[in-house]
């Protein structure tokens, strides 16, 4: 058993040996180069993917929706995971209880989110659940609408767009702490 166990020691050795040598003789890319993987990306093939939104707004795409609007795409396509009218249901509750600066309660949309231009990126990048990244600009602004007037943070009327969406100011907002306060 000792020379089994000394032998499978010494053929790992070997080939640890073997493969740090491959390893060490391989050509290293110039300072700046890629290994020579894969392509480089275009600016138009990176465009889909840089959909970031800025607390102030800074890239927010054209449309605008209101909460009527928001109304009826949410109970096509959100309420059977979010309940009726956004209150709960296998997902987490979208609407409900006042706004406030406070957590009691549990963190909702109305208490936790700093900015409600994070709630038109996440539901744009994530949702809904079983298509992520299906909804237009002009849905994510009509249910972001709706969801805001839900929780009584703009009025029934008010449409969201990429002017009016930044200027919502959370409840919570001042709550957190800011890390990048030159980019607001």
């Amino acid at each position: 058993m000792f020379t089994h166990d000394r032998a499978a020691r010494a053929a790992m050795l070997l080939l640890s040996l073997t493969c740090g040598a491959a390893l060490a003789q391989a050509p290293t890319p110039a300072p700046g180069l890629s290994p020579g993987l894969g392509k480089p990306i275009s600016l138009e093939d990176l465009a889909p993917w840089d959909i970031s939104i800025m607390p102030d707004g800074t890239g927010l795409p054209p449309g605008g929706g209101t909460p009527a609007q928001g109304a009826a795409i949410f109970t096509e396509k959100c309420a059977l995971c979010h309940g009726d009218k956004g209150q709960g249901g296998i997902a987490g509750a979208l609407v409900g209880g006042p706004p406030r600066a406070s957590l009691d309660g549990g963190k909702t949309i109305a208490n936790f989110w700093p900015y409600a231009t994070v709630l038109f990126d996440f539901t744009r990048r994530a949702m809904p659940f079983n298509a992520p990244g299906s909804l237009s600009n002009t849905e994510v602004y009509a249910l972001s609408a709706f969801i805001l007037a839900g929780n009584k943070l703009i009025g029934e009327n008010e449409t969201m767009d990429a002017a009016s969406l930044p200027k919502v100011k959370m409840p919570n907002r001042d709550n957190f702490i800011v890390r990048f306060p030159e980019r607001i």
